[in-house]
């Protein structure tokens, strides 16, 4: 009997991943810790649906024959662990790779009862290493076992009761207390592994070598949709396709993409011949953008730039990307004047000192360079 087993239930794992295996297993299970959702599911007799945004209207999809499980509930881990060791296919989507420490004894204990079960487990986690870091958690051992990173440029949203009502949308199951919005957009990357071509779930693309994908998306799309945000706030816009009105933003947007973003990876990639040319990588930041501001998503600037801690790291969106360009000589005036502009918002101050201390509190023990990228965003 075929089993798809994912972890975490929010929208990128209903509309991509158990979207992608309906149909395509025998069973279809969820591990969620939420025991209101877990009961609203249970309550709809195991069928969600959920809202697509597409380039002209929002639309449906049920997924239906769902069991769901609260691994906090006694009687539930146990099923769970049973799940565990014979699920074919299995997918982490968790709010962070901090949370594999949580699900990791008990996938553990279900390898353990199936050690030579052959298993793919797909991370989705926005990580570049995110797989690593679960087989880390979990531990070796398992042969048979295959961890995948994962690409996921599929933008996606979570609505309160109160959102579906006013924007016509449909919440995930009668008694439910939010309703999920995926955009139509579903061509998923994913690392390479021994016979993935086996493989059950729909709408999942194989490359050799998936870190110049990865970097793509963190240095271009997620570094790209961040800007915007932080415009957007200061603009005091609720909305990300509100932006569309403004083409002097999108078309810095643009110029940060495809010059600055786009310019760096392509001369680090260079050597990658799977990998993006000039031409089409500027098709694709624009197709990006294009997607980012649709009405019918409706993205909202406050998910854009929450977590600032996070998206401002050493690492992460804008720092980051501004230290791939400098990495490759390429200029970034763009997402250093995005990086400033985030500054005075977030630290709610204009006073260079101040915002140079915050920073260099938040990169902690980074590598070398913390000042130099400093003295650039306050252009000291």
């Amino acid at each position: 009997m075929s089993i798809f087993l994912g972890i975490g239930f929010g929208p990128i794992q209903s509309g991509i991943f158990l979207s992608g295996a309906q149909g395509r297993f025998k069973r279809l299970i969820v591990a969620e810790v939420d025991d209101k959702l877990v009961h609203a599911v249970r309550k709809a007799g195991g069928s969600i649906t959920i809202n697509i945004a597409g380039k002209d209207k929002v639309y449906q999809r049920t997924i239906s024959g769902i069991e769901i499980y609260n691994p906090l509930n006694e009687n539930d881990l146990a099923e769970l662990i049973k799940v565990a060791s014979f699920a074919d296919e299995l997918c982490t989507a968790l709010p962070g790779v901090s949370f594999f420490a949580k699900i990791a004894g008990w996938l553990k204990e279900g390898f353990d009862m199936n050690p030579d079960k052959r298993r793919f487990i797909y991370t989705a986690e926005n990580h570049n290493y995110a797989a690593e870091l679960l087989k880390q958690s979990i531990g070796g051992g398992y042969r048979n076992t295959f961890f995948l990173n994962t690409v996921i440029g599929k933008m996606s949203c979570v609505f309160n009761l109160e959102e579906c009502s006013r924007r016509r949308l449909i919440p995930l199951c009668e008694c439910a207390d939010r309703g999920h919005l995926v955009e139509e957009f579903n061509k998923i990357l994913i690392s390479r592994t021994p016979d993935i071509e086996k493989r059950r779930i729909r709408g999942l693309y194989v490359k050799d070598n998936l870190l110049p994908y990865e970097e793509a998306k963190l240095y271009g799309h997620n570094a790209v949709h961040f800007l915007l945000g932080i415009y957007a706030l200061h603009m005091n816009l609720n909305y990300m396709y509100e932006i569309s009105k403004y083409p002097d933003i999108v078309s810095k947007a643009k110029t940060a993409f495809i010059m600055e973003s786009g310019g760096a990876l392509l001369k680090k990639w260079k050597d990658e011949k799977d990998f993006f040319s000039n031409l089409s990588f500027k098709r694709y930041a624009e197709n990006l953008i294009e997607r980012m501001l649709n009405p019918f998503l409706a993205d909202s600037v406050n998910r854009i730039c929450r977590d600032i801690d996070r998206k401002l790291g050493w690492n992460d969106r804008l720092i980051g990307t501004i230290r791939l360009c400098l990495s490759q000589g390429v200029a970034c005036e763009n997402f250093l004047e995005g990086a400033r502009l985030a500054c005075k918002i977030f630290f709610k101050s204009n006073d260079n000192c101040e915002i140079r201390k915050k920073l260099l509190s938040l990169w902690g023990d980074a590598d070398e360079g913390k000042e130099h990228i400093v003295s650039l965003i306050l252009r000291d």
